[in-house]
């Protein structure tokens, strides 16, 4: 990957904003924060385009609900063609189960928010980054 060099300016304070980014995310410098940032937004833009990504959907519940955990497989079962896997972790009395997924980025809104709104389900995210 060839790099070019350019200049940007900004003001004072939000080059203190960024330089506590940097610290705050251990960066090495501030042209990786900014490399991050910009890559960040395209995927961004990626998902609310709709195209094709890939991501996860991390849930959080108690192990001890099997209903919560026959709802969630109720709802991959009627939505597997955007999953690609699952995996269930037992933390103590949690289940962290992880839900890989590809698909369009509104079929994966939609299954990520039927799966966090289960019943019993504490914690879930949807994380989803560019597939091509």
């Amino acid at each position: 990957m060839s790099v070019t060099r350019f200049g940007v300016s900004l003001d004072e304070e939000l080059l203190k904003a960024l330089d506590g980014y940097v610290k705050d995310n251990a960066f090495l410098n501030r042209s990786q924060a900014i490399r991050f940032l910009i890559e960040k937004n395209l995927v961004e833009q990626k998902w609310r385009c709709d195209n094709l990504v890939a991501g996860a959907v991390t849930l959080v519940y108690p192990s001890d609900k099997r209903d919560v955990q026959a709802n969630l497989a109720q709802i991959q079962a009627e939505q597997q063609e955007c999953i690609l896997n699952s995996q269930i972790f037992r933390i103590g009395n949690l289940c962290l189960e992880i839900v890989a997924v590809k698909g369009p980025s509104f079929k994966l809104t939609v299954l990520a928010d039927l799966l966090i709104a289960v019943k019993g389900v504490q914690h879930g995210k949807l994380i989803m980054s560019k597939v091509d």
